[in-house]
């Protein structure tokens, strides 16, 4: 039931995947935390919803059980928790601006339609009924995995297509400018036309879109 890094993990990365794992089960806490941990991941695992948003530091007090610069890659959550729900919790991280990004996974025993619909229409990235199998860990790693490399090209993209538009600006205003008639020069004065047409830079966007989609199992 081992699974390498290698498995999960490009060849020659050296990315580890931090994943936060909630639930209020001892029992399916522990087991998804071994799960992640097959397939090479860290693993913060807590029982509450409410302890979830400690550690991310979302609860407004200053005793938070998270740390500095810590990234979170996946946030997996069970659905039916007392205090606070998977669905509520999905809710906060997504209405923040910090963490709003990262992908949520709720796990539930139940397959109830109107509960899957729910979470995936308020952003859930997936959602598993249990009980969860190393087949699924192992492609949501692949799908972080994934995330990021595709974000990291597609921001290389922007720079080259922004580059290719100031390029093409700067080009059209040579042209432009040569020809255009030159006024008679006068003995007394000599000015040559010069400067550069400076690049903008890059700002920062958001990730594309993930495709949302609920997983049903009859086995492996």
């Amino acid at each position: 039931m081992e699974a390498a890094a290698a498995d999960i993990l490009p060849s020659g990365s050296s990315q580890e995947l931090h994943v936060l794992a909630v639930d209020d089960s001892y029992v399916d806490r522990k087991v998804i935390e071994k799960l992640l941990k097959i397939s090479s991941c860290k693993v913060t695992a807590v029982e509450s919803g409410a302890r979830a948003l400690q550690f991310l530091g979302l609860d407004g007090e200053k005793g938070s059980l998270g740390f500095d610069g810590l990234k979170v890659n996946l946030i997996m959550t069970d659905y039916s928790m007392p205090g606070m729900t998977g669905y509520e919790l999905l809710k906060k991280i997504k209405r923040s601006s910090a963490f709003r990004e990262i992908p949520v996974v709720i796990m539930s025993s139940e397959n109830i339609l109107t509960r899957i619909d729910s979470c995936l229409e308020e952003g859930a990235e997936e959602f598993l009924v249990k009980p969860v199998k190393l087949s699924d860990v192992r492609r949501l790693m692949k799908d972080c995995v994934m995330r990021g490399e595709t974000e990291g090209n597609n921001a290389g993209r922007r720079v080259d297509k922004r580059k290719f538009e100031d390029d093409n600006h700067t080009s059209s205003l040579s042209s432009s400018s040569s020809s255009t008639p030159s006024p008679p020069s006068s003995p007394s004065t000599t000015a040559p036309f010069g400067g550069d047409v400076a690049t903008s830079e890059l700002v920062s966007s958001l990730p594309p879109h993930s495709s949302k989609r609920a997983k049903f199992h009859d086995g492996d």
